[in-house]
C-alpha cells in the first residue's frame, strides 16, 4: 500500500465541507441516515473523534439506513466486521484503536477489504491517516462543552485536485 507523503496530500482538496451541531443521539442518528443514502460501493469513510464522542453510533446509524440486520458493535478486538445490505453491498466496519503501526494493515490483510467494492468505515482513522485513500469521506466528531448529548459533526469529502489523475 503505498504512503501518502505531505507532498502528495498537498495534491489533494476537501471539495465538499459541512458542520452540523446535533442536540441529541436522535439527531445524530437522523443525520447519519442521510448521510448514507449517498454511499456507493467503494467509498471510504474515515471516523476522527474522541473516545466516545459518537463514532460507533455514528456507523450504527449508516448501516441501519442501509438496511442491515446485524447488531452493529465496534470491532475493537477483531478489528474488522462484515455487514450486509439487502442489496448485497458489503459493509466493511474497521475498528484501528488497536493498531500500532499503519504496516499492520498490510500483515493483516485488511487492504483488500480497504480498497473493496463494498462501503469502508474506519474508526480511529487517525491511526492511519497517510494510509487512508482518496478519494474518501472523512466525518470528525467532537464534543460541545457542557451539552452532554450534542455534538459537533464536520463531514469532508477529499478528492484529488483536478489537475491530478488519480
Amino acid at each position: 500500500m503505498p504512503s501518502q507523503s505531505s507532498k502528495t496530500l498537498d495534491k489533494t482538496e476537501v471539495i465538499r465541507k459541512e458542520t452540523v451541531n446535533t442536540q441529541t443521539p436522535e439527531e445524530t442518528a437522523a443525520l447519519a441516515g442521510r448521510f448514507a443514502q449517498q454511499l456507493k460501493p467503494g467509498d471510504v469513510v474515515a471516523f476522527f473523534g474522541d473516545l466516545g464522542t459518537g463514532k460507533t453510533f455514528f456507523i450504527q446509524g449508516i448501516c441501519r439506513a442501509l438496511g442491515c440486520r446485524e447488531y452493529v458493535t465496534s470491532p475493537t478486538f477483531t478489528i474488522l466486521q462484515e455487514y450486509q445490505t439487502p442489496s448485497g453491498i458489503p459493509i466493511y466496519h474497521f475498528d484501528f484503536y488497536r493498531l500500532s503501526h499503519p504496516a499492520e494493515l498490510v500483515n493483516l490483510g485488511l487492504e483488500d477489504f480497504l480498497y473493496g467494492e463494498g462501503i469502508s468505515v474506519i474508526e480511529w482513522a487517525d491511526k492511519i491517516q497517510d494510509e487512508l485513500p482518496i478519494p474518501r469521506w472523512e466525518i470528525h466528531l467532537s464534543f460541545v462543552e457542557g451539552q452532554a448529548t450534542a455534538r459537533q459533526i464536520r463531514i469532508l469529502r477529499v478528492e484529488w485536485k483536478d489537475d491530478q489523475n488519480a
